[in-house]
């Protein structure tokens, strides 16, 4: 089997046009710029008061998010993941992750089309790194992302939205996204968000506004 090499941390995507060559911004720095994350002081606050430091606490989390992706984008194509470099207890979080996934790829057996898919919208300007498009029985094709967290919010839902658009510009026809939360504990728990139709439409109308948004702060900067 193939063993995949992978970094300890995750390098940034540069994103650039076809066309021109001129970069543009990933779905992930449009959304962290123009929305506003009021519960992340509060989660940083109540660590402080706990003797935590937020940042170590964050880096921990990344890692292990990495390694878990890592490994369930390795099932998905597979091959044997590479889980050198990495603490058992870090392994032992992200197996948590992975086996929860594994409860949802049991039961809807993807075939997979692409995974890691890095698109850039020549249209609308901007790009993203989509974790898999996939079909599925009785759906059709759409687009899986895998969440690390706690919870599914409102964010995950604009982000595969602009995922979506990606896909549908560049020929992949998808019909739905679906956001897949696994925990990296017993308390972060499993979770799946299905979207398609009308609700996606609205989604892509916020990622839009922030786009825009975005674009507009970019003009008064230069």
């Amino acid at each position: 089997m193939k063993i995949e090499k992978i970094s300890r941390i995750k390098t940034h995507t540069i994103y650039k046009r076809a066309g021109d060559s001129k970069r543009v911004p990933s779905v992930t720095t449009v959304l962290g710029t123009c929305l506003a994350k009021p519960f992340l002081v509060k989660w940083a606050n109540n660590l402080g008061l706990q003797g935590v430091d937020s940042s170590k606490y964050v880096d921990r989390l990344a890692t292990i998010g990495t390694l878990a992706h890592h490994w369930i984008e390795s099932i998905l194509n597979g091959i044997e993941p590479n889980l050198d470099g990495y603490s058992d207890e870090e392994k032992d979080y992200a197996s948590n992750s992975v086996i929860k996934f594994l409860e949802y790829h049991s039961e809807t057996k993807p075939r997979i089309i692409r995974t890691e898919l890095k698109l850039v919208s020549e249209n609308y300007r901007y790009g993203g790194t989509i974790d898999c498009v996939c079909e599925i029985a009785n759906q059709g094709v759409g687009i899986l992302d895998i969440k690390t967290a706690k919870s599914i919010y409102p964010e995950h839902l604009y982000q595969l939205a602009a995922y979506f658009q990606l896909a549908e510009e560049h020929g992949y026809d998808p019909q739905w996204v679906t956001v897949v939360q696994v925990g990296r504990n017993a308390e972060e728990g499993f979770s799946v968000r299905h979207c398609s139709g009308p609700e996606l439409a609205k989604n892509w109308d916020v990622f839009k506004a922030c786009l825009n948004l975005y674009q507009a702060i970019r003009a008064v900067k230069k």
